[in-house]
Parts: C-alpha cells; structure tokens; sequence
C-alpha cells in the first residue's frame, strides 16, 4: 500500500529532525567546552605551582609524570614519546637503532653493567666484546652508579659516531679497550630456519617489526626449494608483535588472493579499515603448525588467529597474552609523537582476541580480564568453535612444566650465566649446536661451584609452612601439632645436593643454552633449546599423522562426509 504523508506528519518529522539535530550539536558543544575547560584548568595549575611552590619545579619532568598517568588510566599501548625519544619509537616501529647490537644486564654483586649477549655480525661481536665483560667506562667517563637504562643510552647514539668503551673481562688481570662505531642495528627478525626432522621445516619468527615479511619469505622459498620440506612449523612463541601489515603479508603466502583476513574499527571512519590478501601465494597445501604461548601478541595473534579461522593451521602451546587492539603514531608538537589505541582488530571469524577490558575497570581502578563466562562463540571455516575475548586458544594444548624454584635464584643470582662465562674462557671452541651436550664432569664442576659461592634460595613449601604454623598458633592450636610440624619442618630443610641431583635435567638444559650461545648466538639458542622442546614434538607428531592433522582442522566436514 502506498503510505500517503500529510502536512501534519511531515511537520512533525521536521521537527524531530531539529530537536534531534540541535540536540546533537549541543551534546557536542558541551563536550568541547569541558574538554577546553579542564585544558585550561591544566594550565592554570601548572602555572601557579611553577610561580608559588615552595620549590622549584622541573616542568618537563611534573608535566611528563601527569600527561603518563593520564595515558595509563587507557591502556598501556598508548604512550607519548617526546622528541629525544623518537629512537625508542623507531625501534618499535622498524626493529632497529643506532647503537653497538648487544643486550647487556646488571650485576648487583659488581653494581654495573656487563655484556650479556653480544648480536651475531653488529659491533660488539665485531670488536671482539664477550659475554661477562664488565663495563668500566665510556669515553673515559665512568659508569659507576649507573643503572643499566643509562648505561643503554649512552651505548645508543647517532650511526656512524665513534667511541672507546674500557671493559674488564673475567680471567684478565687489566682492563681492554675497544674502539667501536655505532651503526644501524637491525635485530633478527627470523633468527633461525632448518629442517627438524623428515622434512619438516622450522621458522622462528621473533618480531613483525621491520620488514619480516621479506626475511620469512626467503626462508620458506629455501626450505622448500632447496631442502625440500613437505610440512612447516612457525614459532611465534615471544613474539610481542609489530606491524599488522607483515602480518597479513606473512598470512597471503599461504592463503588465496582476495581473502579478507582482518577489519578494524574505531571511533571514527578513518580507523575503520579492511585488510586483504593482495597477492598470489606461495603455497595454499603445505600442511603448517603454528607454536604459540602467553608471549604471543599483538600482530603474532593475527597470524595465528587467521590461520585457525581459515582452517589453514594446527595452533600449538599455551594461550596467546589477547591484544586486540591497534595503535597509530600521530604527530605532536616540537617534535613529540603519540602512540594512540585507535580501533580494534577482527580476525576472519568475526572474533576480537582483546583479552584485557580497559574500559570498564573495578572498584580498585584495576582492568580486569574478560571472564570465560563472559566470552562468545564464533565459528573458523570448516565450523569449528573457537571464542573472543582471551587471546588465540590452541587446538592442541601443551601442558607447560613449571620451573623448579632453584632454577629461578640460580639464573637470578647470574650463577649459571657466571658458569658460562668461565666455561668460555676454558674452552675456546665447542662442537656445533646441534650436537652440543654438557657432560657429567662439566655438570659436577657447576654443582662445585654452587656450593663455593654460599648459594641459597626460598623453598616455596617453606614459607607455605611459616604461614601454616602461625594460623594454627593464632587458632590456639600449636601446640598439639608441635610434633607434626617439627616433622615436617625437617623433610623440608634445604638440601641443596638434592634439588641439584632431582632438577638436573633442567638446570642442565639452561646451562647449555648460556654456553652454545656464547659460541653460536641466539641461532644455537635457539637449536639448543628445541631439542627438548614439548610444543615442538606435539607438532611434528600432529604433522607426521596426516589424517590426525586433518581430523583436527575439519571435525565437522568429516562428520558430514
């Protein structure tokens, strides 16, 4: 029926439509006269505590510490980098800076800075610098009292300028000094590939800033050109993230032309954003295992969450830390830059991994994570269930043996680090990481050492036992359980040969990667480390079985088949 409107309707909607729009207009200029009404508070503020304080104020700093804690009551990825920390922000975004390529730790036994792991081809491996070398001066300008974050700056500065860093080395009666040029220091971004067993190829992925995308692509084309690989595992465990860009990039090389794998949305139209596959893949068969853990984020969990909506690949590990959320740098005056949360990201089944809800906080202030309760069901490709809200869920969850309590105040106490850096010295070359194995004779002169330097550590149960002991002394029941806890109290008493024979196995293995890195960098690490790896074994044992790898990505289309 056609609807016939007379003057009296369309009089009404007009004004509707007035009411409505001025209504708009004036909630907008409300708005904008709070937000410059407390902008002018702000100011006055500052100015009257500049002019009337008792003391003198640092304006950069006072200004700095309100506009960091208006930032942190968002969320912790949007940040401010004013103009001398640009480099800061420039390695986030392109994974690189201008320094000497070399993490370095504090001491607190030395109270200084000492090399921990030198990168393999920048400057400081070229020099010569060692893990354990101490760092005395910089120029001549003493380093003592420095904490490692100003240690770090001054190693950083412009590529190309010059320095002499004086270091004392274990095992050296006098200081040495090296001459060493800043350049640009690019971290690996794939730090090792191989083949694992029966063709199965392995790529670490560590960081999506940069240009992964090229490095990931050559190591894939080599795997399967030259070493001839028939499956493929991706570890993305650690992986804080990056560039979302790399990470649709990495995914088209294994998903068809005109896909569309993430959409974003904002506030406003220009955050709202759709990502595509652009180009032809490389491979759309190859049968693919993707590593995950609570490391995982970011533009790790886009990969890992496309490839599971899109039934593409087995996610293996532990669930992925849930961020879900896309921040852009925006511009600032006198040379400042905000790293601001513009949207959130969706992956292809329509689910939002954001585990953390910033908004809405409790009692306390505190965000909270999103109840499982809470969270809603979405559907991959082939049917299968999978959830929002709390990062990428595994469909093959490896159960992570925790650490022995030891183990935390022997790498805490930089005991083992210690270790390999006498090891080092004793042994100029080792056999190649794949082969590398630390001998009972090597373990025994560790377990010498332990004992020499006066170790002790909490026992967890210990300290269960002090708290039980004064609940039953507040209850007033102490003292028929005195014999009981004096009991347990003994079988509990350190015994340091003990955990040192009960843990071997895992201190053993951490020795291990400390000394193979000394020799072979984080690429025999990283070797060293897989082979004894359960996510890795859960994978080749899930690629190995083809019809289990199948079963696991399309239960539903095989029920209906």
């Amino acid at each position: 029926m056609k609807k016939i409107w007379n003057k009296q309707t369309l009089l009404l909607l007009a004004v509707v439509a007035v009411v409505t729009g001025f209504l708009g207009f004036k909630a907008a200029d409300n708005r904008n006269f709070q937000v410059a009404k407390n902008l002018d508070i702000f100011s006055a503020i500052v100015k009257e505590l500049d002019m009337f304080y008792v003391d003198t104020i640092d304006p950069n700093k006072t200004i700095r510490e309100g506009i960091d804690a208006m930032l942190y009551s968002l969320d912790p990825y949007t940040n401010y980098f004013p103009e001398e920390d640009q480099s800061e922000l420039e390695q986030m975004i392109k994974g690189s800076y201008g320094g000497i390529g070399s993490l370095i730790t504090y001491d607190q036994t030395l109270k200084r800075s000492v090399i921990a792991e030198p990168y393999e081809g920048m400057p400081a491996a070229e020099v010569g610098l060692k893990p354990g070398d101490v760092l005395l001066e910089i120029d001549g300008q003493d380093l003592a009292g420095k904490n490692n974050q100003e240690v770090s700056d001054m190693l950083r500065g412009q590529i190309g300028t010059d320095f002499i860093l004086k270091v004392k080395r274990p095992g050296t009666e006098h200081p040495m000094d090296f001459h060493i040029v800043r350049r640009s220091i690019q971290l690996p971004t794939v730090p090792y590939y191989g083949v694992i067993e029966n063709g199965v190829g392995y790529i670490n992925l560590n960081s999506f800033s940069g240009s992964p995308s090229k490095v990931f692509k050559q190591a894939f084309l080599d795997l399967k050109q030259n070493q001839g690989i028939t499956s493929l595992v991706i570890d993305l465990r650690n992986n804080g993230g990056g560039l979302l860009d790399e990470a649709v990039d990495i995914a088209n090389f294994f998903l068809p032309r005109g896909q569309t794998l993430v959409t974003t949305q904002g506030k406003i139209r220009q955050a709202d954003q759709t990502y595509k596959t652009l180009r032809e893949p490389l491979d759309t068969e190859i049968p693919i295992a993707v590593l995950v853990n609570g490391g995982t984020a970011s533009s790790s969990e886009i990969l890992a969450g496309v490839l599971q909506d899109l039934d593409r690949a087995v996610i293996i590990g532990t669930r992925t830390l849930g961020k879900g959320l896309v921040q852009v740098p925006r511009a600032l005056p006198y040379g400042g830059t905000l790293k601001i949360t513009t949207s959130k990201y969706y992956i292809p089944s329509g689910r939002c991994v954001q585990a953390i809800d910033y908004k809405h906080r409790n009692a306390d202030g505190i965000a909270t994570r999103v109840p499982d309760s809470l969270t809603q069901v979405f559907h991959t490709r082939a049917g299968r269930e999978v959830r929002d809200g709390g990062g990428i869920n595994p469909d093959i969850i490896v159960d992570q043996e925790r650490y022995a309590n030891i183990l935390f105040y022997l790498v805490n106490d930089n005991l083992i680090f210690n270790y390999a850096t006498q090891y080092a010295l004793k042994h100029p070359t080792i056999a190649p990481a794949e082969s590398f194995e630390l001998s009972d004779t090597d373990y025994a002169d560790f377990r010498e050492m332990v004992k020499n330097a006066d170790f002790k550590y909490d026992q967890q149960s210990s300290k269960i036992l002090k708290t039980l002991r004064e609940a039953a002394e507040f209850e007033g029941c102490l003292e028929s359980a005195q014999a009981e806890f004096a009991a347990l109290e003994q079988k509990l008493e350190h015994d340091l040969d003990r955990d040192l024979d009960h843990f071997s196995k895992d201190i053993k293995s951490l020795i291990s990667v400390e000394i193979v890195k000394r020799y072979y960098y984080q690429r025999g690490s990283i070797i060293q480390q897989l082979k004894d790896d359960e996510d890795l074994e859960a994978a080749l044992k899930i690629l190995k079985d083809q019809m289990a790898y199948q079963e696991t990505l399309r239960p539903v289309a095989l029920a209906r088949e």
